[in-house]
């Protein structure tokens, strides 16, 4: 009896922190507020692929879920040449918009 409910209790435990950790990510962003990272590891992956490909290489600086001009998703991309773009992709990773990052 003992076995069981040490195991219902560690199931609860467990639900809880999931429940936890996915109201912590799926938060909502914006410019002004708190970056959104709303996305899961594979669909990550796949954004920053895109931005990449779009902007001929460089590096990831960061990825964030957006709203901008129709977007899904904002990746910030420091190119090859050393400048700072945002790529916003729509939810099928097609190129809405890049735009010089001259913000900090």
């Amino acid at each position: 009896m003992k076995k069981r409910a040490m195991i219902a209790i560690a199931g609860a435990v467990a639900v809880v922190g999931i429940a936890a950790g996915g109201a912590a990510v799926a938060t909502s962003g914006n410019d002004d507020g708190p970056a959104s990272h709303d996305y899961t590891p594979a669909q990550q992956r796949a954004a920053e692929a895109a931005a990449l490909k779009a902007t001929g290489g460089g590096s990831v600086n960061s990825m964030e879920t957006d709203h901008e001009n129709g977007a899904t998703y904002e990746v910030e991309v420091k190119k090859p040449d050393g400048s700072t773009v945002d790529v916003r992709l729509d939810a099928s990773y097609g190129v809405v918009v890049i735009e010089s990052d001259s913000g900090g």
